[in-house]
């Protein structure tokens, strides 16, 4: 059965390798999405942005599955997600994914 991440992303098949990391935004006016999506980037961290204002589903999805209630929300699996701003956790991917 497939998770609501993998619904989102019909790519993405359940054990699949490819990774599809998705940031849940608020919009532009939140700077901790900006600041994620920026770093993300000059990482060369290829990402999806789905802004939760305009997609129900989504917002569903961040707030009832996963529990989060702050933006941004990033996702790289079903077990490897995260809410704010989290420059951390951002290395961290981009090292598993062997961009530095």
């Amino acid at each position: 059965m497939l998770t609501r991440h993998q619904l989102q992303h019909p790519g993405l098949h359940a054990g699949s390798s490819a990774e599809v990391i998705t940031v849940y935004t608020t919009g532009p006016a939140c700077m901790r999405c900006t600041l994620t999506k920026r770093m993300l980037a000059q990482k060369g961290v290829r990402f999806i942005e789905v802004d939760i204002r305009d997609n129900q589903a989504a917002r569903e999805y961040v707030v009832d599955d996963l529990g989060y209630t702050e933006a941004p929300v990033v996702v790289v699996s079903d077990e490897d997600h995260w809410s704010g701003f989290r420059p951390d956790k951002l290395d961290g991917l981009a090292s598993r994914l062997g961009i530095l």
